[in-house]
Order: structure tokens, then sequence, then C-alpha cells
């Protein structure tokens, strides 16, 4: 079985493997580390613990192994599944004999569960092993198209990593199951195509096999969408080529337009790929968060989908309106904000724009990173702008800490991350994104190697026709502004080698042994060009003043606030830098005011925090509605921000990301 030679036929950039890239320093480095070394090892403790996760017992039981009833949410599979593909990515990066004999272990278990038409959904399995009532695809809210495809993925990626087909004819079997709906049973597939990780799954499986019914079956989910009279919480409720606005459930909405993206690098619909342009914009022009958070209502309608109010329904954690951007109550699920990641990686490598590049980086260091605890233990599901005392209603959370009903949600300013949700879909997919995040530094294409991010790579390609380039990234991004790659080795005719230049940045210098290279305009790549040399020294500034930001007019919630972000991170104040007797609502920026880098430490792990005078306000109301304004002077109190990402790591307190500005 070889790969396809025609993969993403129609795309300017391919990514990269291990082998290539690898984040082998720095502060990519570190969180690389934490991944393999903390992260992955947690998840699968809580996993395989019967008494915290029935994510391996469900498995067992539908195997006949273990006795029992399913425990748990109908898409534990795919989060358990999730597990896997982020511990297959640790294999690659940093091969484990004793690690590759547990997933063969396990592939070997999911495969013996496997229906032999190719259905695999444990609750339906352990049902009918019990002799009770069991129908596939009764309920489109048991996410068995989900479920398989993230098996299809990890079947892939097992195969490529080691080589083992076990999961990968499970994989085949999975895709065989979906094939036979889209021809035979087009209306139970579109109705149970909710959260499509299968769109991304069966491109995967064409690439790793060539085989073209698998790049038909792609093609044949659009057509079933498009027959089928949905609604705004799976993005069906009109066909995808008339979508003009992203609306609906976040999650959902990123994976179907990640899927799509997938697809169009392999059959070059450039009618598509402009629908998905647009859609793309429309999010990151109207609807992102500044942290790179993604669908920011707990419980929304996408209000302007249908001028008939009875054919709206009510959608989960989905996307609003534009300029829709509540702080307090922001959702930003951090499966959406991975989901955009997955999304725009995709149309980075269609186009080779470094606006989706900029996006991965805005979300990677903030909202991303905000979802695990430093530590590498714990997790947000949702990921708010501001956290305050007193909230006067609960906000939602989806977990507890074992199997039993989730308990009450604690006051507010006590929301904290938790080793272990309920709802498990955020953790797995966190730890899936990190241990393959080194696939995010750098593509290659016909014009030379471009490097996407930043933060202690070691890049390592050869071209078709013999060049070879090996680059060695030093330096301390994001805190510093100098980048510097050495060139390790370098072979045959020179290869072209492609820098982004932030959109965020100004001011860019780039030197090549010391010599001057006209550096693009932000938001672009430089290309430089040479016959490269063993120990050449390419060095790249990128300088970090502080930038104080506003919002649009129409994001109401922000008005008259500002929010600080220092390169790629976003900055927010947490009452525990506050001096005693100043409270949350108090803290203003001045206008102008210097905002000064100093290292400083959180729960142990180094960041760059800011430092300034900020002016202290009057206290606001307790109690009444509305009160008059204090007749007092403004006093001002040293006031610390630190890194957005590492918010909610020195126990319960409140946060704002926003600030009122002081003129």
């Amino acid at each position: 079985m070889t790969a396809t030679t025609a993969t993403r036929a129609h795309a300017r950039l391919r990514p990269l493997g291990a082998a290539s890239a690898r984040w082998a320093s720095g502060f990519w480095g570190d969180i690389h580390d934490r991944t393999r070394d903390v992260t992955i090892p947690q998840i699968w403790s809580s996993l395989s613990d019967p008494a915290v996760s029935a994510g391996l017992t469900n498995f067992r039981i539908a195997a006949g192994l273990d006795s029992g009833e399913h425990a748990g949410p109908p898409f534990m599979d795919g989060d358990f599944y999730k597990w896997l593909e982020a511990a297959i990515a640790r294999l690659e990066t940093d091969p484990d004999p004793e690690l590759a004999a547990r997933i063969e272990q396990i592939a070997q278990l999911i495969a013996s569960v496997q229906r032999d038409d190719g259905y695999l959904h444990t609750p339906t399995i352990i049902s009918s092993r019990n002799h009770e009532d069991a129908i596939a695809l009764a309920d489109r809210f048991n996410f068995e198209t989900y479920n398989l495809g993230h098996l299809i993925t990890a079947g892939v990626r097992h195969y490529e990593v080691t080589g083992s087909t076990t999961l990968l004819d499970a994989a085949r079997k999975a895709a065989g199951f979906l094939e036979d709906l889209a021809t035979n049973k087009p209306l139970e597939l579109a109705r149970s195509a909710i959260c499509p990780s299968h769109y991304m799954a069966v491109i995967d499986l064409y690439r790793a096999t060539g085989d073209e019914q698998y790049l038909r079956l792609s093609e044949a989910f659009i057509r079933v969408r498009d027959d089928f009279e949905g609604g705004d919480d799976n993005q069906d409720r009109l066909p995808v080529r008339e979508q003009t606005v992203v609306a609906g459930h976040a999650v959902r909405a990123n994976y179907l337009y990640a899927g799509l993206a997938d697809l169009i690098a392999e059959n070059g619909d450039q009618e598509l790929e402009a629908v998905l342009e647009r859609l793309w914009h429309d999010v990151v022009d109207t609807k992102l968060y500044i942290t790179g958070g993604a669908g920011a209502l707990y419980d929304g309608a996408s209000p302007d989908g249908s001028p008939w109010q009875d054919q709206i329904s009510r959608v989960h954690q989905a996307y609003g309106r534009s300029y829709q951007l509540p702080h307090t109550t922001a959702h930003n699920e951090s499966c959406a904000n991975i989901g955009l990641i997955l999304w725009s990686e995709r149309m980075l490598s269609l186009t080779g724009d470094a606006k989706y590049a900029d996006v991965i980086e805005q979300v990677a260091f903030n909202s991303l990173l905000s979802s695990i605890s430093l530590a590498g233990t714990e997790y947000f599901y949702t990921n708010p702008l501001r956290q305050v005392r007193e909230l006067p209603f609960p906000l939602r959370r989806p977990g507890d800490t074992a199997l039993h009903p989730t308990p009450p949600p604690p006051p507010s300013d006590e929301r904290l991350r938790e080793p272990y949700l309920s709802c498990f879909c955020c953790p797995p997919n966190i730890a899936r994104t990190l241990a393959r995040f080194h696939e995010r530094a750098a593509s290659v294409g016909e014009e030379g190697l471009y490097v996407h991010l930043y933060g202690g790579s070691a890049l390592d390609v050869t071209t078709e026709d013999g060049g070879r380039l090996a680059l060695r990234e030093d330096g301390d991004y994001p805190w510093s502004e100098r980048i510097a790659f050495t060139v390790t080795d370098a072979a045959g005719r020179g290869i072209p080698l492609h820098l982004r230049i932030p959109g965020w940045s100004s001011g860019a210098t780039l030197t090549v042994n010391g010599e001057p290279v006209t550096v693009s305009e932000p938001g672009t790549y430089t290309r430089i060009e040479r016959e490269w040399q063993q120990g050449d020294l390419i060095e790249l500034a990128l300088p970090m003043p502080v930038r104080v930001l506003r919002a649009h007019r129409l994001a109401e919630e922000a008005t008259n606030q500002v929010a600080v972000r220092r390169g790629p991170v976003v900055y927010c104040v947490e009452s525990a830098d506050l001096p005693d007797g100043v409270v949350l609502e108090q803290v203003a920026l001045r206008r102008g005011a210097a905002l000064t880098p100093a290292e400083t430490e959180i729960a142990g792990h180094r960041v760059v925090a800011l430092e300034t005078e900020a002016v202290v306000l009057p206290g606001t109301a307790e109690t009444a509605l509305y009160d008059d304004v204090a007749d007092a002077d403004l006093a001002t109190a040293p006031v610390r921000l630190v890194p957005y990402f590492a918010w909610g790591n020195r126990g319960a307190g409140e946060m704002s990301v926003w600030l009122p500005l002081v003129w």
C-alpha cells in the first residue's frame, strides 16, 4: 500500500512531519516536552481509570472482556480516539517501545469491537451485547459519524507512524460504512453528520492509501448535506455554497469548513474555496475574540439566519451576530478554538497567504494555551475574557471529577481548570493539537520552505532535486524580538526560504550573515534566495512595543475599554496582582502610561509580565442597579498584567482582558 503522489495537488504548501520539523527548544519546545511527559500520560491515567472515566472500560465491555453498561456521553469514543492520536504523535516525535506496544494493544481492542459492516459505537454495541434494543443512527446527537471520523484519523496516523495496519483496516471499514450510508441511506447520514470530523478523516485516508473512493466519498458528503433541510445547529440550513456568514455551533462550523478545505486541496474547487475565504473573513473580521476565541455565545440562534422566527432553533456554543462578543459570558469552547486552527492551517496550505498563519499564532499563544494549566494537567472547557466575583447566575460547566451527576456550579470567581470533565472532548483535543504542533511550524512548496511560527524549531527539508536546507532556531520568542536561524546543513542548489512577517509587527529587520535583507510588508512572507552554506546566520528582529488596542464601535461590551498585546501575546489583569483594597472593576489604564516588560514566575513558570501605574477608579455600585458617580479623586496604584494564557493558575480570583481607558 503506497500513498498517492497527487495528494494536495491543488495546494501551494505541504505540511512537514516530525522528520522535517520539530520544536526542539524554546517556548514551543517546552510545551512539547510538557505535552509528552505530563499531558498525554495524565489523560491516559483518567481514561484508563474506571473510577474517573469510562473511556477504556466502554471498549472492554463492548469487547466482552468486562460486564456492565455504557457510561459517559455518546461521544466518549471520539474522545478516546483523540487521546490515541496524541499518543501516536508522541511516538513519532519521541519513539517509546512500551508506549508503541500499548497503542497496538489498544488498536487491537478497538478493532475487535467493530462490526463487520464497519460500524463502531460502543453505546450501541454494549446495548446489543446486553440484549437491549439498539438502533444505529437513531439519534443524531449520538455522534456516531463524529466518532467514526476520529477513529479514521487515528487509524491513518497509526499506520503512518508505525506501519501497523491494525487500526488502518478499522479505518477503512469505518469509511466503508459511511460510503454505504452515502449511497443507500443518505438521509440517515445527513441527519447524523453532527460535528463532521469525518470530512477531514476520509481525506486523511485518501492521502494515506491513494484510493480515490475516499476522495469521491468526501464529495458525496457535500451532496448529501446539501440535499438535507437542517438548521443552524449543524450548518445544514443552507447548501454550503450559499452560505455567506458563519452561524450556529462553532465547533461544528469550524470542523465542517476545515474538511471542505481539505477537499479543495485535492479537487481544486475554486468556487468552494471562495466560499470558505468569505466565511473565514466573516469570523476573523467580525466574530473573533482578541484572544483567538471562537463561538461567543453559550446559547444562540444565528438570529439573522431566517426572517421566520419559528424556523430559528436554539444553538449551544454558537457564533452570534457580528461584533456580539461578551466578556464574562464568552463561551469560546476549547474545541472551537482548535477547530479554527484546523480550518486556518488548511487555508494556509491552499493559498500560502500569511494571514492564516497570523490567526493560527493568535489562537495558539492565547486561547489554545489558556485552555490548559501551566502544569499541563488541568483544562478549561470555556475560555472567557473576564471573570468576576458574585455573579448572580451560574455559568454552566461541563465537568466533574468522577462518574457522578455534575455538581452545582461553584461561584463564578472560583471557576478553575479541572483534571477531568464529564464532557471530556476538549482535553484530548488539546493534547493532540499540542502533540502535533510541530506540523504547524513550517511547510514546503514549489517555491521553497515557508516558516510560519516561531518559538524554537528545528527544520530539515530535502527537495526532489536533491537540495537540502536544515535550520536551527534560537531565541526567546515570544518574549524577545530577536529570532536567529542557523543553517546546520545545506546541499545542492539553494532552497528559497520564506520567513513570515507577522501582521501585528511593524519595523521588522532582517540580516543574513550581518548583511541587511529587505523585509516585506507585515502579514506576508519575506523571501530569501541564495546558495546556503553551513553556518549561515539569519537574524529576524520583530520589535515588540506594547500595543493598547480598542475594539470596533459595534463591539458594545468593549466600549471605552482597551486590551493590551505585546507581540502575539494578549495580556490580562488578575486580582492576584492588585494592591490590597483595589478590586477588578476599579482598575483602568491611563492613555500613554508606560507598560514595562518584566520577567516573573506564575506557578513556577517563567513569563514576561507588564508593569504599569494604573488608575484606581472610585468604587462602583454594589447593590443598586444604578447609582451616582462618587465625587472622589482618582488614585493610582502599581498593577501587573500577565499573559492571558497564564491566568487562573494561582487559585480562584477575578480576571479581565478589557480595561477602562482614562484619557
